[in-house]
């Protein structure tokens, strides 16, 4: 990699790209992103890049100029995330249009391009969790995994599945999401909940097959997020991957590590789920990994409870 565009570079999983790219000594970076009124400039102290551009200007500059010369690969990772999201309008113009023009851009100039697409496409999981099999049955449960499905499905028709990657993120977590609001992972609430009141809320089953707090999620470390994305497009491994652990955990387990790597006694609460969100909620997801293993990944996946430690432990430096 030489020259390198991250979207969504002050987030979650972008700036820990970032990140990852100044330790390999590449730091000619155009970082993308809409800082607005939030705390995700945080997320840029301490990197290395050459400029900054706001999502807006930056689409504008790809459809009015030059500005892609030069530059190799790009990580697409800039959209809403928001699950609860209901403007469906919005969530077209800006996670599939926006990739749409920047896709095809990419391929005109023949830059290696990675996308974010989600695990949320996947829907309820009834036709399974691997990225082998045909996309066009899935049913997300939410209109932000829809506008994820829908340039998937682009993608597949264009062909443009056979030059960019898209990468499934299954449930991501780690240092760097305080400013995502009520999309900060159960972790990072968990964190300041233990803290303030001794005791961690999880959703109650609202399914006779799933007692509380025994819903299970593929939980993936967002270091490892970063590593198998920079895999994957350094390596021009095209196509949709899954980008999780390839192992269920229950939330109860989630809550175990993170009372453990914070020295506290365990005291779950269980409350109501809000009626919206009964009929999007996820019960299960586990990323089928054979694919990604296939590929050549090798440098594995960071535990639960290693992974929870570490974050706890960034946490803690955060605030000293």
């Amino acid at each position: 990699m030489k020259r390198v565009i991250v979207t969504g570079g002050a987030g979650l999983i972008g700036s820990n790209i970032v990140r990852l790219l100044n330790e390999q000594g590449i730091s000619d970076i155009l970082v993308v992103d809409h800082l607005g009124t939030s705390s995700k400039w945080k997320n840029l102290r301490g990197l290395e890049y050459t400029d900054y551009t706001e999502k807006e200007e930056f689409l504008q500059k790809v459809q009015t100029t030059d500005i892609l010369k030069d530059y190799s690969h790009i990580f697409h990772l800039g959209a809403c995330s928001s699950t609860t999201e209901t403007d469906a309008s919005y969530l077209i113009r800006n996670n599939y249009e926006y990739t749409k023009i920047l896709a095809e851009e990419s391929l005109r100039r023949k830059i290696q391009f990675l996308y974010a697409s989600s695990a949320a496409t996947y829907g309820e999981g009834q036709f399974g969790y691997d990225d082998k099999t045909p996309i066009h049955p899935l049913k997300p449960l939410n209109m932000y995994g829809y506008s994820k499905h829908m340039f998937d499905l682009y993608a597949l028709k264009k062909g443009f599945l056979d030059q960019i990657t898209g990468v499934k993120y299954f449930n991501i977590f780690g240092f760097g999401e305080a400013h995502k609001g009520d999309m900060r992972s159960v972790v990072l609430k968990g964190y300041e909940q233990i803290s303030s009141e001794g005791k961690l809320k999880l959703f109650k089953s609202y399914r006779p097959d799933y007692k509380d707090g025994e819903q299970k999620r593929d939980f993936l470390y967002v270091k490892d997020a970063a590593k198998i994305s920079l895999f994957l497009l350094e390596n021009r491994k095209f196509g949709l991957y899954n980008v999780g652990r390839g192992q269920a955990e229950t939330w109860n387990s989630l809550a175990s590590a993170l009372f453990a790597a914070l020295g506290k006694p365990q005291n779950i609460e269980y409350m109501e789920m809000p009626e919206s969100l009964k009929a999007k909620y996820q019960y299960y997801t586990k990323a089928e990994t054979q694919k990604l293993i296939s590929s050549g990944y090798k440098e594995g996946f960071t535990d639960l409870e290693t992974a929870i430690a570490d974050y706890v432990d960034l946490l803690k430096k955060e605030e000293e």
